[in-house]
């Protein structure tokens, strides 16, 4: 075990924050930060963001009329958890240290969250188990305030919500080989139970390894939670949406890992 350690914020703080901030940037190429407190009008955790969230709605349910409430709570949620979902698992998995995700502000672009800020501040270091255990319990306190906030504007019942965050973080462990070349299946299974386990959210879905004939097995979501898509786009079902039959869920996975396996190995 690795002795625990902070990173304090100034000098030290500084340059882990921008560290931080690179390497996830770098790794995933969508993951847009910067170090610093929130511009006007972005969302920060723990304050009055009812202007936010009221502008926000209003302009989804203009441009969905017909989606419906339940449409609505659950674009809300996805946007709002889905950085601090990446910040959590990245930064123990690439970076090595947890940042305060109380302390996150997040920017929309038209209908989503995309872009955030963090100011310098102590990071949370010691070995894998512990820091996947701090930043799931750390992550699941940012989401339970964010529901408060959605049911503030839309309801959005806990089960739902808690089954699309564990659907978000199976997807990351999911993507995590790109991010991390030479995480092994094994782990990535092992990562999958001990993540949803550390952010209270266990028995919510899983990872499921899948056999390919001459090829590889895969690995594919085994969700439980409906982000309702369809409903503003009707017919237009994820892959890996619970509501098709189980084959139907498979089969699509299954083809979809195997052409980025082949677009992979075209450019590798």
């Amino acid at each position: 075990m690795t002795q625990r350690d902070y990173l304090f914020a100034g000098d030290n703080g500084d340059v882990a924050l921008t560290r931080l901030i690179a390497t996830l940037a770098r790794a995933t190429g969508f993951l847009k930060g910067a170090p610093g407190g929130p511009l006007p009008g972005w969302h920060l955790a723990g304050a009055d963001n009812s202007a936010f969230l009221a502008d926000w709605l209003a302009r989804i349910r203009l441009a969905f009329p017909d989606a419906g409430e339940a449409y609505y709570a659950a674009r809300l949620w996805n946007n709002l958890t889905w950085q601090p979902a990446y910040l959590a698992v990245l930064s123990v998995h690439l970076h090595g240290a947890v940042p305060d995700l109380t302390r996150l502000a997040q920017a929309r672009q038209n209908f989503d969250v995309d872009g955030y800020r963090l100011p310098a501040g102590p990071q949370f270091r010691d070995d894998f188990p512990a820091m996947i255990t701090h930043a799931g319990a750390g992550l699941r306190r940012v989401a339970d305030a964010l529901l408060d906030e959605v049911n503030d504007h839309v309801p959005l019942k806990p089960l739902p919500a808690r089954r699309l965050l564990a659907d978000r973080l199976l997807m990351i462990i999911l993507r995590l080989p790109d991010y991390r070349p030479g995480t092994t299946m094994a782990e990535q299974h092992e990562l999958a139970s001990a993540w949803l386990e550390a952010a209270g959210l266990a028995g919510l879905g899983r990872l499921e390894t899948v056999e390919v004939p001459g090829c590889e097995p895969v690995v594919i979501l085994d969700r439980k939670g409906c982000c309702l898509d369809y409903l503003a786009m009707p017919d237009a079902y994820c892959a890996s949406c619970p509501r098709q039959d189980r084959q139907t869920r498979i089969e699509r996975q299954r083809d979809q890992a195997l052409a980025e396996r082949e677009m992979q190995n075209l450019h590798g």
